[in-house]
Formats: structure tokens, sequence, C-alpha cells
């Protein structure tokens, strides 16, 4: 049955007969460290085949996690393994980026998740809530050496550390610790020197770990390692030093390729293009014919013309930023032998398996964080990796081209190799504050009994003074200052009220610190928007994202600058909606100018900065998720909030929330037939719908029936209505509203939806004091029940204004929102000073004299010489008393009960408030069975012709006569 996954391997090399007994054979953990070529992904295939033997079948409840640095070698493992383990019924699953929802459920059913640190650390964020992390049996790590490295080391280290705290606690949690699963780890890499000490962290409680450690004269293909010295003066920069390195790369590929493939590494993806270039010229490959024509039809279906001249003389470049297609033809050429010469960057050492006989190294500084500095020893150990191909060489060749200067400190290197250490004490902040909102960790011992399960316990007690402690210190010293370590970073969450400590000592993450972990945010983002306002706009909004920690890696390149530039500003070109002050030249402002411009559907000839915009809008849409959840929390900040929604959907959407382009957003509609659509005015969801197939297909030029699927898409996307009512229920300071949100086509949406099922809108409403009234999302499946939602609720009264702002906000479609403004009214009018002043507004539903006076008698009452007003001596005659209603003119009112007055006390049965409430009622009832507000509405309609329009126009304060208190 598992034949077919050997099938490439007729015989095990050294590495693996090695390791065969104890991956076959035993359950034990397994950290092996042997040179690139050796054999590593059978050591995991292996460990996968044991792990089958030992399981019953069917396979349902197994699961077996594979986790490498990059997506590139997640892509690669994940062909290979669905080709092998399909036929024996293995399914395998990619999780890398952004995955969306559908991907989850999917991997419900995968016996084999194939993911990076940074997306496995965002699920494991929430295991308990996830069967799926419990259901792990076997978990391997590809290049663990990248532990070392300072911006995604911690992140391993943490996933790792947490997956050991899993199996811990579900050992705590049953009883009968037979039931609990065992958790096997299994680690590899070509570079780690101190292999002991991962060995001794993957170790559990009943058995270490086995560490293999393979030398290289064990490897498969020998490797001759060169390193050439080349003068460089000091008033040389990096950039013109590598730019003469260029000229050397023809004699060393003449004196070292022995007529095989060579790889040639270089700094920069422009580097990269200059390098294949120069080469271009300076040399000539013997090519046979064959070759020749099979790159002639490579380079046809290239799409980068450049690569596509270089192709035919036999050299060719590889780097992130060109198109996959590109790349697949590139690799495929290279693979089969047709192409001389790869120029590629470092990114490629990180494991796409493209093997040479000869690796040349240009230049060991590489730009990264803004400067020139030198590759780690990890990098530069990966790179000669990729020398040698075990198929068809028995030699293979390394040259490392440097300054003259660090020559010698090469040649050491390549002896001997630097300790790899843990780099989460610089990022322990965000990680102990997910394991806080996880509950692993309760109180500060068991922070320090957490700390004690990660790589950096391990190392700190071996090597203090790399993280700042005294290297005479002894374990329990070393374990204090590790305590101290945590505190201050426990100190550090507290101040920003990311958790809290209760009574008990405990620790408690606030809904603050969940929303971190949750969108797994970094700490220095979150203390930024601390700093919030909240009355900041989208421009404001927007300058601050593009400064969040998220985009660190998003680099400015001096040949962006230009177009960069033109898209801040620029006459004759369209430009982005808020352009910035003076010419591009920060990171963040590369950021905001391409957030713009995709949210603008300007058109960017760029594919590395279209790959960057891509990047950022993955990083951005979790950002701004988080900052709208964030400033939910808050109630004085109406504006950010509401722009804050705004801006989550538009980097959902890529379209600014007044876009005309929202044919984009419906399937089979891209940039060039939305252009279209807008140019023939189809501009909204409403004009699109009432336009006719036919005359859709003529403007898009497409045939039938693709008009007839653009109506449909549209005639299933959710249609809100929003009704605002005033209820008769107000005093001085509150005033009562209802507010229905219909989905008027909620018939048609039973049996299709274009809108996901996890569409939904956020009701946000806010005062003219910039303070949140409400917020609430409604999903499309509440509306889909039974048509409508509706909601009581009390506005206080702002000191700026009566007007209070309604939104309705999609969350995935722009085009669909509902704004409004809606004018509430309260028993007095609004006082400034001593002096009441009365504002008079109207309006169809909302008008304030709709439950305070009717049109015709609008005048203010006068008053009777005898103190006494002309209603008053009205109810005397009546025999009844003055009702409690308090408005101010009672002459002039909508209550029938201010004219009339109210039965005396002693007819009433009882005394109590309510039974007073009760009985003016039953007054108003026996005068009249139309409610006065819909009476007033009647009067209005009938006696329109007689309201004089002057008395309502708004009188200045200055000139309004002194009113009767």
């Amino acid at each position: 049955q598992f034949r077919s996954i050997f099938k490439e391997f007729p015989y095990f090399n050294y590495a693996q007969s090695k390791a065969l007994d104890d991956l076959l054979y035993t359950d034990r953990n397994f950290v092996i460290c042997a040179p690139t070529g050796s054999g590593k992904t059978v050591m995991f295939e292996l460990a996968i085949t044991r792990l089958l033997m030992e399981a019953p079948l069917p396979w349902l409840n197994i699961k077996v996690v594979y986790m490498a640095p990059i997506k590139a070698l997640c892509s690669q493992r994940f062909d290979d393994w669905r080709e092998k383990f399909g036929p024996i019924g293995l399914s395998c699953k990619e999780l890398t980026g952004d995955t969306v929802m559908d991907d989850l459920f999917e991997i419900h059913n995968a016996h084999i998740i194939i993911t990076t640190p940074e997306k496995w650390d965002s699920m494991t964020r929430r295991w308990r809530d996830n069967s799926i992390v419990q259901l792990v049996r076997l978990f391997l790590i590809d290049e663990v050496h990248v532990i070392k490295d300072e911006s995604r080391g911690a992140t391993l280290e943490v996933v790792v550390s947490r997956m050991k705290t899993v199996q811990s606690s579900l050992w705590r949690l049953l009883e009968n610790h037979d039931t609990v699963p065992p958790l096997r780890f299994v680690a590899v890499s070509a570079t780690i020197p101190n292999a002991e000490d991962i060995a001794e962290w993957l170790s559990d409680s009943k058995m270490p770990a086995v560490c293999l450690k393979i030398d290289e004269d064990q490897r498969p293909v020998k490797l001759r390692k060169i390193v050439l010295g080349f003068p460089c003066s000091d008033n040389q920069t990096e950039f013109k030093f590598d730019l003469t390195l260029n000229y050397k790369i023809a004699s060393i590929i003449q004196t070292y390729s022995e007529q095989k493939p060579a790889l040639v590494f270089c700094a920069t993806r422009k580097g990269v293009q200059q390098a294949a270039s120069v080469l271009a010229k300076d040399a000539k490959f013997l090519l046979s014919i064959e070759q020749k024509q099979r790159l002639q039809r490579s380079a046809n279906s290239l799409k980068d013309s450049k690569l596509r001249d270089l192709l035919m003389y036999g050299v060719a470049y590889h780097h992130a930023g060109m198109e996959i297609s590109d790349r697949k033809i590139i690799e495929g050429a290279f693979t089969v032998g047709d192409l001389p010469v790869l120029f590629t960057t470092s990114t490629l050492a990180m494991g796409v398996n493209l093997p040479a006989h000869l690796v040349v190294i240009k230049s060991t500084m590489h730009y990264a964080g803004g400067m020139f500095q030198e590759y780690s020893e990890t990098d530069i150990l990966q790179m000669i990796g990729r020398a040698g191909r075990p198929q068809f060489d028995t030699t293979a060749t390394a040259v490392i081209m440097t300054r003259w200067s660090t020559r010698e400190k090469y040649i050491q290197m390549l002896n001997g190799a630097d300790i790899i250490e843990s780099s989460l004490h610089r990022h322990l902040v965000e990680h102990l504050n997910a394991e806080i909102v996880l509950h692993t960790v309760t109180d500060v011992t068991v922070a320090l009994e957490w700390i004690r399960s990660t790589f950096l316990y391990i190392r700190a007690l071996k090597n203090p003074s790399h993280y700042g402690f005294s290297p005479g210190l002894d374990k329990i010293g070393i374990e204090a200052k590790l305590q101290e370590l945590c505190l201050k970073n426990l100190n550090d969450l507290s101040s920003f009220d990311l958790i809290r400590m209760d009574e008990t000592n405990n620790f408690k993450p606030t809904e603050t610190g969940r929303l971190m972990a949750w969108y797994y945010i970094a700490f220095d983002t979150v203390k930024q928007f601390f700093t919030i306002k909240g009355t900041e706009t989208l421009n404001e909004l927007i300058t601050m994202i593009s400064n969040c920690t998220e985009f660190l890696d998003v680099k400015l390149r001096t040949n962006e600058k230009k177009i960069l530039n033109a898209l801040n500003k620029d006459k004759d070109k369209i430009t982005i909606r808020f352009p910035m002050e003076g010419k591009i030249k920060t990171r963040e402002m590369k950021i905001n100018c391409l957030i713009q411009a995709q949210l603008g559907c300007i058109p960017i000839q760029d594919f590395t900065l279209t790959q960057d915009t891509g990047r950022i809008f993955r990083n951005g849409l979790r950002v701004t998720r988080w900052l709208s959840d964030f400033l939910a929390s808050c109630k004085n900040n109406f504006s950010a909030l509401l722009n804050s929604l705004i801006l989550a959907k538009c980097f959902r959407c890529k379209l600014w929330e007044n876009s005309l382009h929202v044919s984009k957003q419906l399937e089979k509609i891209g940039v060039s037939l939305s252009n279209a659509m807008v140019n023939a005015g189809l501009t909204s969801f409403k004009k699109i719908e009432d336009t006719n197939a036919r005359e859709l297909e003529l403007i898009l030029n497409r045939h039938p029936p693709f008009g007839n699927q653009i109506k449909e898409s549209v005639l299933h996307l959710p249609k809100y209505e929003l009704n605002i009512e005033q209820l008769p229920k107000y005093s001085d300071t509150l005033a009562e509203i209802l507010v229905t949100i219909k989905l008027t086509n909620y018939e048609q949406l039973q049996t299709k939806r274009t809108a996901t099922d996890f569409h939904y809108v956020t009701l946000v409403i806010g005062d003219a004091d910039n303070q949140v009234i409400f917020n609430q999302k409604i999903m499309d499946s509440v509306l889909l029940k039974t048509g409508n939602w509706t909601k009581k609720i009390e506005v206080k009264r702002a000191l700026k204004s009566e007007d209070i702002s309604i939104n309705l906000i999609s969350s995935d479609y722009v085009g669909l929102d509902i704004q409004q403004t809606y004018t509430a009214f309260y028993l007095t009018s609004k006082t400034v000073g001593s002096k009441g002043v009365t504002n008079q507004k109207l309006k169809a539903e909302s008008s304030l004299d709709m439950y305070c006076g009717s049109p015709q008698s609008l005048p203010a009452a006068k008053a009777d010489t005898g103190g006494r007003s002309k209603q008053e001596i009205t109810y005397k005659k009546y025999g009844n008393r003055e009702c409690s209603h308090r408005c101010k003119n009672k002459d002039v009112c909508g209550h029938d009960c201010c004219k009339t007055g109210v039965p005396p006390k002693s007819e009433m049965n009882g005394d109590s408030k309510f039974s007073l409430y009760l009985a003016d009622l039953r007054s108003r009832n026996s005068i009249s069975s139309v409610p006065p507000v819909k009476r007033l509405k009647m009067q209005m309609l009938n006696q329109a012709q007689n309201v004089d329009l002057k008395q309502f126009v708004f009188t200045p304060k200055s000139l309004l006569p002194a009113l009767p208190r």
C-alpha cells in the first residue's frame, strides 16, 4: 500500500538508513540535521507512514500538520503529497495566507494540512473552539532553523510550544490518560549546529527526542566551497560594488560550471535583472537545436518581454515579483537542463527545489529593512546547499563572491557554524497576550511554566548573555530574570487595558486583548490606535493604517518612486483621492499611495507594485476589521467608528465607498468591463438592473446569455430599506425612535443569493456630539426569516444639535449602504443661556410640530393679563383639572387634554402615577379615536393652503422677543 510513496527511492541513502528505525518503528520525537540533498523529505514521509501503520482504518480522526516558513515551499509540498498520498485515501489541504472561511470547512475533512507558522498561529489561538487542532497526531517542522529569524522565529517557537500545551492540557482534562492520542514532533533542517537544543526543546516528559546529525562528508553529492575576494574601496557604495561583480560572473561560470546548469543568487530583484542582462551580452552558451526549440516555445509563453529576449541567449531570472506563470515556465526550463544560467534572489534558497551543478552567491550583502546588511550564516548555508543534483552529479561547486576584507570571515563560516538562538524575547508581549486569551497563562507562576516550554528557556540557560542576562547567573537566577521579563511585558499589556487582574491575582483578558489576539495584531499597532481622537476621517485612518507594524515587510524601492509620484500628483492623469504633500519618500507614503490607487481603480503598470498591493490588502483587511471592532467598544468616537466600518468594507471590495465601479464586485466583471459600464452610465446596481440584458451585452461586447447572468447577480443582491419613526415617548433629554430595516426582496432571496451566507449589515447611529447611540451587526440570515428587523432605541439629547446620523453599512458590498440624517424631537426647545430658542424644522415624518402644534395655530400663546391662560379657564368650565403635559403653549399643542383638562383625582381608580397616566389616555381616547400625531398630519394636509410660511422662518436670538416661561 505504501510502495507508491517511495517509488522514487529504490534505495535509502546514509541519512535515511540511519533514521529509518527511529522514524518507522517508534513514536519518539525526532530532530535531524542533514545537508541539502540528503532526502530529508523522505523523513517526513516515513513518519506519516508510521502513523498510518498505527492508526486503525478508516483514518477519520487523525491529522498531520506540515509547517514550512515560506508559501513556495508549502505549495511544492502540497503538489508532491497530493499526488503521492491521494491514491491511498489521504486528502491534503494547503492553508497559507488569508484563507477564506470555506477553506476552513474543507480542512475538517483533510488528513494532511500544509501551512506556515503565521497561519497556524492564527488558527491555534482559537484551539479551544476548534477541534481540528486537538486531532493533530503528527507535527512536521521543515527548515526549523528559521527559529533564529528576528521577525518570524518567535512565531514558529510559540506555535510549537502551544501544540505541546494543547497536549498537556488534554492530558490534565481527561482522567483516562490512555485516551489522549500522542502528539509526535519531527523537525528537520540543513543548517542546525546545535540540533541537541532543538531536540531538548521537543522532548516530552516520558522520553527525550532523538537527535541525528549528518556530517557534510555524508552528503550524496560532494561539495567544493570557494570564497573569492574582490577589492572594494572605502568610498565605493554597496550598490556600485554589486554592479562591478556583474562583470565577473561570466569568467566564474566559464571556470566552474563544467557546461552544467548554474544558479546565481543576487541581493535584489533589480540586481537579478541587471546581472542577467550583463551576462547575456558577455557570454555565449552552446545550445543544441532541440534546446533552442524548447526555449523558443517557452519564450513565446512568457508575459515578461525582457525575460523573453534573455531566454533565447540561455539566460533567465526568477524572483517573487514575477508573474506566477512566468516563474513556472522558467523553473521548468531550468529543471530539465535547457537553461544554462538562472539568476535569482535568496528567497529561492528557502525551499523551491531547483538544484544546480554550480551555485554562485554574488555579494554577501543584501538590502533589508531599508539598508544593506550581511546575509546570515543560515542564508549562506541554504544558498550553497542548492549546489548538487543527486540524479545527475557526483560533485558540485559553490562560489561566494565577497569583498576582500570579509573573505576570511566566510572561509571560517564554511568551516563552522553559528549557534541557533531564540528571538521570542523580542516579541514576547504579543504571544503572552495570546496565551492569556487562551487561558494557557493565568498568573505569573503559570507564565514561567509556559516560558519553560519554549526554546528561549533552553537557550537562556546555556547562553544568558545573548538575552541580556549576567553570564554568571545560575538556573534560579536566570528563571528570576525570565520572570522579570514576563512581568515587564504583563505590565505593558495591563497599561493599555489588554489584560486585568482579578481579586485572586489571576490574569483576565479584556475584550481589547481578545481582539488583538483574534485578529493577530501587533502590540505597536494597538498602541498607535490608542491615541485615536474619535473624529478621524477616512484619509486620517488610511494614514494611521499605513504606519502599522503589519506592513514592515513592504519596502520602498528607488525605481518605484516615479510611478508612485505620478499616482500621487499628476495634472494629466487620474490620481489618488487624498494626495499627500511632497514627494513619495517613505515606506508609509508608498503604502498609503498603493491603498488609494487600488480603491480608486487606478491601474498600476508594475508587477512588483501590484504584488506589494496584494500583500498590503491581505494584511489590511485583517487590520481594518480589527479596527472597527476595537472602536466599537467605545462610545465617544462615532465618526471614527463609522469611517472604520466603511474602510473595512472598502478593503474587502477594493473600492471606495462612493465608487462608480460597483459592477466590479460582480462575478465575471473585471476592471476593463467595469470601466465600460461606468462609461455607459451604469454606476449603480439599480441602473444595471433596469438595463436590458441585450443592451448590457452590447456595452460589454459579450454574447448572450452574459447580460442575463449579470442581471441575475444584481437581482439577487440584498436590497435594504431603512425607516425611522419617533415614538410618542420623550422628555427634555430623551427621545425614543423605532428603526425598521426591511429586506425588500427577501422572498426572491429564499431560493438564490448573490451575497454569501455570512453577509451582514451594521446599523450604527450617532449624534452631533460624536457619541455612538447604537451599533449592531444584523445578519442577512436574520432578515431572511421575516423580511424585516425592528428596534426601539433611546436617543439622549446632544448638546450641539438634535440631528442624528443613521447608517446601514454592508459588510461586503459597495453600493448597498443607506445613510440618513434624522432630527429627533424633545419636550422642550433647546436652551442657550437663560433664554429658550426654538429652531423649527419642517420634515415630512420627523417634524417637531408633529408632536407639539398644529400649523394653523403656530404663533405663541398670549399671556392672560390676570395671570391665567385661556386653556385654564376652559378646563375649569368642564370641572376638570390641568393635565400633566409640560407643553410650552397648551393652546396650540396637539393634546386635547391640554385644552379640556383631565378628570379630578377623586374620580380615578387609585392615585398612583401609573393610574394618572391611564386616566390621561382614557380622557384623550374618549374625545377622539384618532391619535394626535395622525390627526395633526390630517390637519396639515387639509389646511396646508392656510399656512403662512413666514411663521416657520428661524428668528435669530438677537431679534427674538422675550418668550413666556
